[in-house]
């Protein structure tokens, strides 16, 4: 067990009642804590969130870093992959065992994975990129554990490529996304921070270079969603 399964929320936003949410500094301790608590009630507040479109985003995306309950891992498994679902928070790993027993969830920092080089044929990470302390450390980290020839794909909020839509969809993420997490979700401050690394996060462009300077090459996107949404592909 690292440190940052131990650690609280020092430093840590509040809202007005009081519940501890995370902040853009990112911290493990403060990602982690804040997943445990909306474990239950995360696919939920997913789906109402994302309109529906969250499973339909993740199944176009096996190592599945950032795997949470395993939503995303398993479509692999339903196609027969071998998939092994790996996230930091004990909180939601535990709600994805109960929900799907079938799969093999282990207990990892994307910044420090428990795996030999070369070891998969792919490594996906749907939604969790944006959360990782330092994103850079986590795509080389992906690429020391995949095999010559394997493929990343991120799938991961980004920016709208239509202006007017592109306005509307950072109202919402201030304004509405909030106010109706906080009828679906156990810990609604959560979704402030949702809204807030949302829009701090790099455009299609951003996270294509960065995950060039980060050793992988031919990288290429694509939208889904109008831009709210791209999967990025690319090759170590």
């Amino acid at each position: 067990m690292s440190e940052a399964d131990n650690a609280g929320f020092d430093g840590a936003g509040f809202d007005g009642a009081g519940s501890a949410r995370a902040t853009l500094d990112k911290r493990r301790g403060d990602i982690v804590a804040m997943f445990d608590r909306v474990a239950t009630r995360y696919d939920l507040a997913n789906d109402v969130l994302s309109l529906g479109q969250d499973r339909a985003w993740r199944r176009q995306v096996v190592l599945d870093v950032a795997a949470g309950t395993g939503t995303s891992s398993e479509p692999f498994a339903q196609r027969g992959a071998t998939v092994i679902p790996t996230d930091l928070s004990f909180g939601m790993l535990l709600v994805g065992k109960q929900r799907r027993p079938d799969l093999s969830f282990v207990a990892a920092d994307a910044l420090e994975l428990p795996y030999a080089a070369a070891s998969f044929d792919a490594v996906t990470i749907s939604f969790g990129l944006r959360n990782v302390e330092d994103t850079a450390a986590a795509l080389s980290e992906m690429r020391r554990v995949i095999k010559p020839g394997g493929t990343l794909v991120v799938c991961e909020f980004s920016t709208p490529t239509w202006e007017p839509f592109r306005t509307l969809y950072s109202n919402y993420l201030v304004a509405a996304l909030p106010r109706v997490a906080s009828l679906v979700s156990s810990n609604p401050a959560a979704y402030e921070y949702l809204a807030e690394s949302i829009q701090a996060w790099p455009d299609q462009q951003g996270l294509a270079t960065m995950i060039e300077k980060s050793g992988w090459r031919d990288v290429e996107w694509r939208n889904l969603s109008g831009g709210i949404v791209a999967l990025h592909r690319a090759r170590p």
